[in-house]
């Protein structure tokens, strides 16, 4: 449920599984980003929410955008007091159809598809991998965005060259693996593993390629303690795999999904605020 900002000035524009997008008449080339507390698994939302989720993204990202050596879309200026901490003023952009993904170990659907192919997205991997192996290097397997209520498919490089052409395929698939090197470096000083993450970029109206969106936050990456995997334990991440994981348990994916249980709220919650301590102390 989106918030009635219109006090402020701001008019809903649109919603995501968990994000609310609003903008100004005052202001054509500005948006406020929300990040609510809604909480999606399987391509649904669930319920309930976990309490301050959309806080603790917007702190992530941020802090991310810092210390990152690339254009985002992050401006400055005053948000609405009544969603101060989960807010983002960001520059409009021409978003680009393409998820933009980046694994640096096998697992997740990655895993799924190598069983099946020997290859995620079109890249060839050596034989033998096994479920959360470290790749020999990063690759870069997109994703294009299906409307919502609809999966996301992977494609290959080959189809984001026929979705935005040639350069501009290369300049994002370029950029991601600069992020993730970056950002793969910045974790592992802080005994955190980045194992894969989604970026998505759009045009500014000068056609510059910028960041957009969230950006390697425990909704958009899949990160896993680095002592713990070094003991061999590849389960436990700092994201909503134990949301996952309950599910699974104890749905079959069809019709409504169940309500979740409090002590898997506040597991899942104290895994993200401990995924912010270990990265921003």
């Amino acid at each position: 449920m989106s918030i009635d900002l219109s006090a402020d000035g701001w008019q809903h524009a649109y919603s995501g599984k968990v994000r609310d997008l609003y903008d100004r008449a005052d202001q054509p080339d500005r948006m406020l980003v929300v990040a609510s507390d809604r909480v999606s698994a399987f391509d649904h939302v669930l319920e309930p929410g976990i309490p301050g989720k959309g806080a603790l993204l917007t702190t992530l990202t941020r802090w991310w955008f810092d210390r990152l050596d690339v254009p985002n879309h992050l401006v400055d200026g005053p948000v609405p007091e009544a969603v101060a901490e989960r807010a983002m003023l960001v520059k409009k952009l021409d978003m680009f159809p393409v998820e933009c993904v980046v694994r640096g170990y096998l697992t997740g659907s990655g895993w799924k598809e190598y069983q099946a192919t020997q290859s995620v997205c079109g890249v060839d991997l050596p034989a033998g991998l096994a479920d959360g192996d470290r790749l020999p290097e990063p690759i870069y397997t997109p994703a294009w965005k299906a409307p919502l209520g609809e999966h996301d498919e992977n494609i290959s490089f080959e189809r984001t060259v026929e979705l935005v052409g040639a350069d501009t395929a290369a300049a994002l698939r370029d950029l991601s693996l600069q992020i993730f090197a970056a950002a793969s470096a910045i974790a592992e000083e802080r005994g955190v593993i980045l194992a894969d993450t989604k970026f998505e970029f759009g045009a500014d109206s000068d056609g510059q390629i910028t960041l957009g969106d969230e950006v390697l936050t425990s909704d958009s990456s899949r990160y896993w303690d680095a002592e713990l995997y070094a003991a061999g334990d590849r389960a436990s991440s700092f994201d909503k795999q134990i949301v996952r994981d309950w599910l699974a348990a104890h749905w079959d994916l069809h019709g409504t999904p169940p309500v979740l249980p409090p002590d898997i709220i506040e597991r899942t919650s104290a895994r993200y605020r401990e995924l912010i301590e270990r990265l921003t102390a």
